[in-house]
């Protein structure tokens, strides 16, 4: 039976909610890995249920199926527009649509309710569809609703859950992010404000050795063996290189591309999907952004340069974030620069979600320059530690230029706190954890940012925060919102 969170529960009620102020076409934002399939199928079988007939349409063979067999799962009866496919029951009233069918055969059905899978995928039959149906309600699924003129089609956003609370709830887990040798886009050609992948393809070629050695060092470093890994590399012919040079190290990477028959992917999927895979890891450019659940990936890389598409950089970090019981964390490995190149927009979408469609947000990133990228990353390890002085992962101290740490409305020297203080401040931050849902690491990285060394020789008993702890706590949570916003 199909049961939903109480955050899925809540989008389907503002989704109601829309429609009964008078939207017809509305966008339902949330993460990737939030459970947007079950949300639709829940507003398809109320729409049953009600005796309309309804639909979901979506643009990938694999899409179609993987709907259909959870439909299976949850015992709703329902057929399948899909040329050659055995469910083809035009009677039911839920049908699993393909785009590509509907359009061929210039027959779109009469729905109550239509729901468009990967919505900011703008097809122009599709919206035509919609703009000739004012009477047909319209449900967008998306975690990537950026694209150019979403807004002539869709009139209002759903968005009640981020990455960051499902992070928070286990849902999705956090990423490590390490920032390793770039792939150099300087001077590259650009089609349609994007680099080419012809261009993207012939420099990631320069470094697919260093790709190969900074995932081999890092699986081991971090998790003493090779992990699941997927690769989003810059074109076919860098994928299959890099599954060469993975080879000769003893790993069996798999290249899917185009080039291969639907039938080919899903069968090695199926094996990577596998507890017990003979695959370390899948080489692709957009092939795994769509319709790929594997979550005990552990390891994403980025080998694909983008100039201004925030959607498939979120899209395929997205991969690797999906929660699974032997996961606490997934390593990124970012050879691409798309990691500091939309930071900011990352940051804001990772803390507040969506709440507008517009056009402003697949526009070309400025560069950053040498001295930006450099000090962005640990000098010792690269992970990423933008706007930190110690690395997370090594414990690398940044280089400061003064003993004085300012702070807004305070100003504090290094060492000039006693035993008893440290003590007392570690116990305060303990109760942090136990009743506020903090962290270990955000625990470490506070006690870090006050005294600038790390908690030792200290026990973890817990006291309630006196009000000038609680007070340093609000101006610090403040003081990073505000950084935040001016970003």
């Amino acid at each position: 039976m199909l049961q939903l969170r109480p955050y899925q529960e809540r989008a389907i009620e503002a989704l109601r909610d829309g429609f009964a102020r008078g939207f017809k076409s509305q966008v339902l934002y949330a993460p990737t890995g939030a459970g947007k399939t079950e949300m639709a199928i829940a507003l398809l079988d109320a729409t049953k249920r009600k005796l309309n007939s309804c639909g979901m349409i979506m643009d990938r063979i694999i899409l179609c199926e993987q709907t259909s067999q959870r439909l299976e799962k949850y015992q709703i009866d329902h057929g399948v527009l899909m040329s050659g496919h055995w469910r083809y029951r035009p009677y039911e009233k839920i049908q699993i649509c393909s785009a590509q069918t509907l359009e061929k055969r210039e027959m779109f059905p009469d729905f109550s309710l239509a729901v468009i899978d990967e919505c900011h995928t703008v097809r122009e039959k599709i919206a035509e569809y919609i703009r000739n149906n004012p009477n047909m309600r319209v449900v967008g699924l998306s975690a990537t609703p950026f694209t150019k003129g979403m807004a002539l089609t869709y009139d209002n956003i759903i968005s009640t859950v981020t990455t960051q609370q499902l992070m928070d709830q286990g849902v999705l887990v956090p990423l490590k992010i390490y920032v390793a040798k770039e792939i150099d886009m300087s001077g590259a050609k650009k089609v349609a404000g994007e680099w080419s992948q012809a261009e993207a393809t012939e420099r990631g070629l320069k470094i697919t050795g260093d790709i190969v050695a900074e995932w081999v060092k890092k699986t081991h470093e971090i998790f003493g063996k090779a992990e699941k890994t997927i690769v989003f590399c810059s074109g076919v012919a860098h994928g299959m290189e890099l599954s060469k040079k993975f080879a000769e190290q003893g790993y069996n990477f798999v290249s899917v591309s185009y080039h291969d028959t639907n039938d080919e992917k899903q069968e090695v999927i199926r094996e990577f999907s596998k507890p017990d895979s003979s695959i370390h890891g899948l080489v692709a450019t957009d092939v795994l952004t769509k319709g790929f659940d594997v979550p005990d990936v552990k390891i994403g890389v980025s080998a694909r340069p983008f100039s201004k598409s925030l959607s498939s950089h979120i899209q395929q970090m997205g991969r690797v974030m999906r929660g699974h019981p032997s996961k606490q964390f997934a390593v990124w490995l970012d050879h691409s620069g798309n990691y500091l190149r939309f930071f900011e927009d990352w940051q804001e979408i990772l803390h507040d979600g969506v709440s507008q469609l517009d056009d402003g947000k697949e526009k070309p990133k400025k560069e950053k320059t040498e001295k930006e990228k450099k000090e962005s990353k640990c000098p010792k390890c690269g992970y990423f530690w933008k706007g930190l002085s110690v690395c997370p992962a090594c414990g690398c101290t940044r280089e400061r230029k003064s003993l004085i740490e300012s702070v807004p409305g305070e100003m504090e020297e290094l060492g000039a706190f006693k035993f008893e203080d440290k003590q007392k401040f570690w116990s305060e931050l303990q109760f942090q954890k136990k009743y506020r849902g903090w962290s270990d690491k955000r625990c470490l990285a506070t006690y870090r940012e006050r005294f600038g060394v790390w908690p030792r020789g200290l026990n973890d008993t817990v006291v309630t925060p006196s009000p000038q702890t609680e007070a340093y706590i609000h101006k610090r949570t403040q003081a990073y919102i505000r950084q935040m916003k001016r970003r």
